[in-house]
């Protein structure tokens, strides 16, 4: 019989989350309990776990961290190994079945209440997934349970072998980020066998893994994998992988134009990424801190690179093949005034940039875009923030400027200006020119919506279309710390108001035949993705407040296209 979890319920685990943030360890050591009032099971087949069992878990379980240093050190070596450990303990000790293991409450439950002392250890400061399990690719002790499950072989002396075979980023790769591929047990054991029994000598190990799970993902629409026996599926895999060692053996010789490498960071749902691809800059490595963002840019280019972690937590030494890339680029976090600094606000948005300008001059890549409010680029406000920027950048050889565009001089339909820092070294820096906006007007909210807004048969969508005959104001709302999806505070919601659209909140579906002609309907996702130019077949993964966020939050690709040609231009001339 499997043993049931108290489940620590979101908004008391988000309490205690901020509460614990920037407690000393010995403190969070003194707050460990084995029970909250706070606390419930769910009312299914198996029994509760004793307080005993879980004084006799924590136990295990500092004894494994103590070895890697807790409570005092750490180092990147001893992390990998003690998560390893800690892997193959938790899924055996802790009598759970996928069922329960798969309730993110257990495990904010497992961090908060019962080690949280070895949570925050392990993850000083933490973003929430880490701890509150909003994301069990990344909790901090949930991860480890479900890539444990997927690895354990009944057959071997040690079950739990294949969890050394590859990295957790690469492991990431396989379950992570490639859910047609990492959802299957079956399927994830053949992959580590075979990974396992390849010569890859003098080959980037990352590249081809990557290279070889692409290959893996055409063929999943025609192969049943999970139907497949052991040895022919490791066969199977054995050919594919094989395939993806030859193409890294065999240098390309298509006579092509030159392309160049990017790393993108708070990639968000790709938008801004996407447009640098229409540029000529191919991404090596995407990082956002988002699931569903994550997920997003899986969706619709999945043999991109993604990892989902806080940019805060990276180094570039995770990373040894983005040194010397071509482009670093990204959209932060907006800043918020400095008269904000201090509060708990602000200080995340602060402590990205501050990470984004030292991965920059850690990294070194040729050129460096970055794109935030347009006040951090114009306002006297934030002389300060662009002053200890620029004394960075130039320290590690760069120059630098700064520009306010509005995206409707791209052809966005949208009355939306961004912050831009374009830092370069000599000599493309002096050959570099910042985009022109079009004479052309862009495209009304009319013309980008009408075909979606006389879907349905809607009676009043010809008026509706002749009266949106501007461009909308900025797509705001969707913060992460405010409610559901809406289209802003009262302004905004006014502004959309004269173009016919209810901006309270947003619509599952465009208006239909039964929809009064002169009322105003609410927009979609899918239409605030258009008002944002992304392509009418780029998909987002999420609920809906989640979908409209990661669109509300990001670059139009047109802009991000245009200034990505600039750069481009500087580094061929």
């Amino acid at each position: 019989m499997s043993l049931l979890y108290p489940r620590l319920l979101t908004e008391q685990a988000r309490h205690l989350y901020e509460e614990y943030r920037d407690l000393p360890i010995t403190e969070l050591g003194e707050r460990v309990s084995y029970a909250h009032p706070s606390a419930v099971y769910v009312a299914t087949g198996g029994d509760r776990v004793s307080a005993a069992r879980l004084k006799e878990l924590r136990r295990a379980v500092v004894e494994l961290a103590s070895r890697a240093g807790f409570p005092d050190t750490s180092d990147r070596a001893r992390n990998s190994e003690f998560d390893l450990r800690l892997a193959a303990l938790l899924h055996s000790e802790t009598g759970m079945v996928p069922a329960e293991a798969a309730s993110r409450d257990v495990w904010a439950f497992l961090a908060l209440v019962v080690l949280p002392d070895v949570a925050y250890w392990r993850y000083p400061q933490p973003p929430r997934d880490r701890v509150l399990g909003t994301d069990l690719t990344r909790h901090v002790f949930g991860r480890l349970w479900w890539r444990a499950q997927l690895v354990r072989s009944s057959d071997n002396a040690d079950p739990y072998s294949a969890l050394h075979i590859l990295g957790e980023a690469a492991f990431d790769q396989i379950y992570a980020r490639r859910a047609a591929l990492g959802g299957s047990p079956h399927m994830v054991r053949a992959i580590l066998r075979v990974w396992n029994s390849l010569d890859l000598m003098g080959l980037n190990e990352r590249d081809t893994l990557r290279d070889f799970l692409k290959r893996l993902l055409r063929l999943a629409p025609f192969v049943l994998f999970d139907g497949v026996e052991d040895d022919a599926l490791d066969e199977e895999l054995r050919a594919v992988a094989q395939e993806s060692i030859d193409a890294q053996r065999t240098p390309s010789t298509s006579p092509t134009e030159a392309r160049f490498r990017s790393v993108e960071l708070c990639a968000g749902a790709g938008a801004q990424a996407l447009g640098l691809e229409l540029a000529g800059f191919d991404p090596l490595l995407l990082i956002d801190s988002k699931a569903d963002a994550c997920f997003t840019i899986d969706l619709n280019r999945p043999a991109w690179d993604v990892v989902c972690m806080d940019v805060v937590q990276f180094r570039a030494d995770m990373r040894p093949d983005i040194a010397g890339i071509d482009l670093l680029s990204g959209g932060l976090p907006r800043v918020k005034s400095p008269a904000t600094v201090g509060r708990v606000e602000d200080e995340e948005e602060r402590r990205v940039l501050r990470a984004a300008v030292d991965l920059a001059c850690s990294i070194k890549p040729k050129a460096i875009l970055l794109e935030n409010v347009p006040d951090l680029v114009a306002s006297p406000a934030f002389e300060a923030d662009r002053a200890w920027i620029e004394k960075e950048l130039i320290r590690a050889g760069y120059r630098s400027s700064w520009r306010v565009l509005n995206a409707s001089g791209f052809g966005v339909p949208q009355n939306r200006s961004s912050g831009f820092l374009i830092a370069l070294r000599e000599p493309h820096f002096s050959r570099f020119r910042w985009p022109e906006g079009s004479s052309t007007s862009p495209p009304t909210v009319g013309e980008v919506l009408g075909p979606s807004m006389s879907s349905r048969g809607w009676p009043g969508a010809e008026q509706w279309i002749k009266n949106a005959d501007r461009i909308a104001p900025a797509l705001v709302g969707g913060s992460d710390r405010r409610g559901g999806a809406d289209l802003g505070p009262t302004g905004s919601k006014k502004a959309w108001a004269t173009l016919g659209v209810n901006g309270n909140s947003l619509g599952d579906e465009p208006p239909g035949s039964e929809f009064p002609p002169d009322d105003h309907p609410k927009l979609t996702v899918e239409q605030t993705a258009l008002v944002q130019s992304f392509p009418a077949s780029w998909g987002f993964s999420g609920g809906k407040t989640s979908r409209y966020r990661q669109i509300g939050h990001a670059m139009p690709p047109p802009l991000a296209t245009a200034v990505g040609l600039a750069i481009a231009a500087a580094l061929r001339s």
